[in-house]
């Protein structure tokens, strides 16, 4: 919940389910007025254009028929492959199906899903990777070592860039800087990453 207007709340949670896959989510409850345009497609692309230009284009997201991919500078190598997006109600959904940073055997697993839906306070923001299944855990059951150096890397810098791209999304909707406070949401139950 927002102090005043100006305010912005992003609440957040990473863990790793019992399963071994990572479930993250961010979200905030933008004020109506300047979120009332926003559509979970805007949301994607803004989301996308961000991922390059945070990266200065290390990452380049690039929309083909086929889907979206997560490329290495300009090679062929995808970091992430997703299908082509889908709505769901309030949401846009693209599916993992592949990429360096995915388990071989777990391709076909994990979702990244942005919303924008009607909230009692305004509008809810909200992006949430669901299922992933990273390399660096190694397999279903990971070291305490692939354990470790998945939350100290790739863990770590999802959760910033998504932190700040939905502060950047509020400042530039809003207008000006506004104050921000992260809070920790509990939405499923997991081993904090």
């Amino acid at each position: 919940m927002m102090s005043t207007s100006s305010d912005q709340e992003i609440s957040c949670q990473q863990v790793l389910l019992d399963d071994n896959s990572v479930f993250s989510v961010q979200w905030s409850v933008f004020p109506s007025d300047i979120a009332g345009a926003l559509s979970p497609q805007e949301l994607m692309t803004r989301y996308l254009d961000y991922i390059r230009s945070c990266t200065l284009s290390v990452i380049r997201p690039l929309q083909l028929n086929n889907g979206i991919e997560f490329r290495l500078l300009g090679s062929r190598l995808s970091l992430i492959s997703f299908l082509p997006p889908a709505l769901e109600k309030d949401d846009l959904v693209i599916r993992i199906c592949g990429g360096f940073l995915v388990q071989p055997r777990q391709c076909h697993r994990g979702e990244l899903r942005f919303t924008v839906a009607p909230d009692r306070e305004g509008v809810r923001v909200s992006l949430q990777l669901s299922d992933f299944c990273p390399l660096l855990l190694g397999s279903p059951t990971p070291s305490r070592t692939r354990f470790w150096l998945y939350r100290l890397t790739q863990a770590a810098i999802h959760k910033l860039v998504t932190l700040r791209f939905l502060t950047l999304l509020y400042r530039e909707l809003y207008g000006s800087s506004a104050r921000v406070r992260v809070v920790a949401a509990r939405v499923r139950e997991g081993q904090p990453v």
